[in-house]
């Protein structure tokens, strides 16, 4: 059984034929129970199928696609592969959506995002800092940025200003319970009045509260729903 699956790529041939087609690799969701280094088990099999097949498994196998439309990336994967993905991004011509799960390499990675992917227009990274260099990195790089999800991130509010007066050709702003202004803020509330659908419910000055965000929360699929 063993050496049948070594014979054939990706495992069987139905997963072989799926992979031929570009459309499987339009958009790829690496989940943080995935490990960069660790994506197959310690079994005899596992490590078998690894060595036979390890340029076809890797992660950066996954994202060399030309055809990848929306990549996740978790902030594990973007740390141990931080000298790698930005070398691939000149590949991602059809880029539209990038999810980020840390700051790590973020000014780096926008920057060639700006210069390589023309059809991008949504940033997913919820729960991060957001910083002067990241906000004016967003601004800098992403300036006809249309969907923008920071939702539970931590931002000092000159930040979102910045963010507000550089991005004008936002469609959505997803900024609910962030930390660093107050819901209620009226300058903010005035600033983000060009962007038809803004949401900052729940957004605190101060962090009473640090409840858990999850993916679901973040009102965000992979189909593209904002678009």
């Amino acid at each position: 059984m063993e050496s049948l699956l070594l014979d054939v790529p990706f495992v069987c041939k139905l997963w072989y034929k799926a992979s031929l087609d570009p459309k499987c690799w339009e958009r790829l969701i690496f989940p943080k129970y995935i490990k960069p280094d660790d994506i197959w088990d310690k079994s005899p099999l596992g490590e078998r199928l690894m060595m036979e097949y390890q340029e076809s498994f890797c992660v950066t196998a996954f994202i060399k696609s030309p055809s990848l439309k929306a990549l996740r990336l978790h902030d594990d994967l973007l740390f141990k592969k931080s000298t790698i993905i930005p070398k691939l991004i000149s590949k991602w011509k059809n880029l539209v959506m990038l999810s980020l799960g840390s700051t790590h390499n973020m000014e780096e990675i926008l920057a060639l995002i700006s210069l390589h992917c023309n059809n991008f227009i949504m940033l997913f990274a919820p729960r991060i800092y957001v910083g002067k260099d990241e906000a004016t990195s967003i601004v800098t790089s992403l300036p006809n940025l249309k969907y923008l999800v920071l939702k539970g991130s931590t931002i000092e509010r000159e930040n979102l200003v910045t963010v507000l007066q550089g991005c004008k050709k936002l469609l959505r702003l997803d900024v609910r319970k962030w930390i660093g202004f107050e819901e209620n803020d009226a300058e903010i509330l005035a600033l983000a009045s060009y962007i038809p659908t803004f949401m900052c419910k729940g957004s605190i000055l101060y962090d009473y509260d640090d409840e858990p965000l999850t993916y679901k929360d973040a009102d965000f699929a992979p189909d593209y729903h904002y678009v």
